[in-house]
């Protein structure tokens, strides 16, 4: 049934839909923990500190933490390749191009792939520069979270990367809320006003956030 399910688009649409909420889940807690760092550096490192220790003692040092890692590696990897294996069966079903141009995907679409496509990238790129420290600027100082932040986002190609990372992930929040919304049935026509009004404010609150954190620092608030 599941092997059923997954090969059919309704399915693929589906697990694009809880992953994607997985996803949105993790980048709210994100960001609001990012926004300590306005609160000082002992107030952020204690912070990264705690959620190494999560579930203590029952969990080992650090437990908790890959365990979210892993269900968001899953989330993520199953969100790329159903949204991946959508868009090859789009092509499939029209192969052959229209006698008239008419613009094969909408504005929507077409930004939800190139979206997708650069915070695939930016992931790579941030867990690269703040996880592991290998394209670190400034040299990377391991358990020192807020002084490794003001580096990164002391340079200026730092600040151009997260910026317009985060500006594709507000456009990815805007239209993929609502479109996991009407997959999983959730839409109607009395819900989706309000569930667009949501979107978009989900979007702005997540830009906004994660946006504030280089702003800080280039701006010297945060330094």
């Amino acid at each position: 049934m599941a092997r059923t399910m997954w090969d059919s688009s309704v399915g693929k649409k589906t697990v694009m839909a809880v992953s994607g909420l997985i996803m949105l889940l993790y980048l709210v807690v994100h960001m609001i923990g990012n926004l300590k760092i306005y609160f000082g550096a002992g107030e952020f490192n204690h912070y990264a500190h705690w959620l190494r220790t999560i579930g203590e003692p029952f969990m080992h040092y650090e437990w908790t933490l890959w365990l979210i890692r892993i269900v968001l590696v899953v989330a993520v990897v199953a969100h790329a390749t159903s949204a991946y294996q959508l868009s090859r069966r789009d092509i499939k079903a029209r192969p052959s191009k229209y006698v008239h141009k008419k613009q094969r995907a909408s504005y929507a679409t077409r930004t939800m792939r190139w979206g997708g496509i650069i915070l695939g990238l930016f992931i790579v790129w941030h867990i690269l520069d703040l996880t592991t420290g290998t394209v670190h600027s400034g040299g990377f100082q391991e358990g020192h979270p807020y002084q490794n932040v003001v580096d990164t986002f002391s340079t200026w190609y730092g600040d151009v990367i997260y910026i317009v990372a985060m500006l594709a992930l507000g456009l990815h929040v805007r239209h993929g809320f609502w479109s996991a919304a009407q997959t999983l049935g959730v839409g109607s026509r009395t819900r989706d006003r309000a569930l667009k009004i949501t979107a978009d404010v989900l979007a702005l609150l997540l830009t906004a956030g994660f946006i504030a954190v280089p702003v800080g620092v280039m701006t010297g608030v945060v330094s």
